[in-house]
């Protein structure tokens, strides 16, 4: 096994984009315009962070790599369809993801609530339809599993707690509340699925997993608000300085920016220290809590 992670993650991104090219209906088939749509909001960009998730949980786990991708790819569709809602002018409002128009301004509207709740649709649909587990129990708690993460009780609930917020001081511990939820409960999916998906681990390798992404979660979103301060539009490939600019709470109006940073450092500390039960076996989740943490868009 390579050791490379740039040559690692850029065959599972390919992986996981050649699935989702497969499972999006083609835009010759009707109604076109939606399938066009759906196919315009979810491929061609993007980070691919959480199906990279899965793939390193999954190898954690010695799970099947063909059982593990379309894990992985009903987890990113979740999250493009939760980007596309999040864009409608009801919500954030913006007209830039993933350096191109988003899908209500390339399409309209009423087609972009359309591709969100397809995407959701599909997303279930994929976990029913493909074997990812020799057990149906654990099947079944794939299903779980992302059905909570994306609802009021994960990414929606959060999501609702982030419009509440607006023109708000939050504390760091309020912050911790919202961003597990709107953004931490789908990564921590995205690696329990990609362990289940393999050899069955203890409740104790599970918890750590658990505890590592949970950590690794709130990073991300951490490393997120730095980079709306801090980054020009054209790295991000969304509109950049968007949450100061609507009143919106993040980590870097809680703590400024070099707080923040120091803080997502320790964040990825305890996620790496989470870990150490599993030695050499946890590279590829290693890396990733570095790519989390170090990158730059």
């Amino acid at each position: 096994m390579t050791t490379d992670f740039q040559a690692w993650s850029h065959e599972n991104v390919q992986r996981v984009e050649s699935v989702l090219k497969r499972v999006l209906p083609r835009p010759d088939i009707a109604p076109s315009r939606l399938h066009e749509a759906m196919r315009y909001a979810v491929l061609g960009g993007g980070k691919r962070a959480r199906p990279l998730l899965a793939f390193a949980a999954g190898e954690l786990a010695g799970a099947d790599p063909g059982r593990v991708e379309i894990g992985a790819a009903a987890v990113e569709l979740i999250h493009a369809y939760s980007l596309v809602h999040d864009d409608l002018p009801c919500m954030d409002d913006d007209v830039l993801r993933r350096g191109k128009p988003t899908c209500h301004v390339e399409y309209d509207d009423a087609t972009a609530l359309l591709v969100g709740d397809a995407l959701q649709s599909l997303a279930f649909q994929l976990l029913g339809e493909y074997q990812l587990a020799d057990d149906v129990r654990v099947q079944l708690e794939l299903v779980r599993l992302l059905a909570a993460a994306a609802g009021s009780r994960g990414m929606a609930g959060g999501q609702q707690i982030d419009l509440e917020s607006t023109g708000k001081m939050l504390t760091v511990p309020e912050l911790e509340f919202m961003h597990i939820h709107k953004t931490g409960a789908l990564i921590r999916a995205a690696a329990l699925i990609g362990v289940r998906c393999g050899n069955g681990l203890g409740e104790q390798e599970l918890s750590q997993v658990d505890r590592f992404a949970k950590l690794i979660g709130l990073a991300f979103q951490v490393v997120d608000d730095v980079l709306d301060a801090e980054s020009p539009t054209a790295t991000l490939g969304k509109t950049a300085g968007k949450d100061a600019r609507n009143n919106k709470p993040t980590y870097v109006s809680a703590m400024g920016a070099s707080g923040a940073r120091e803080f997502a450092q320790e964040l990825r500390e305890q996620a790496l220290g989470a870990l150490e039960m599993f030695g050499e076996r946890a590279l590829r989740l290693q890396q990733l809590a570095d790519f989390i943490v170090l990158r730059k868009f």
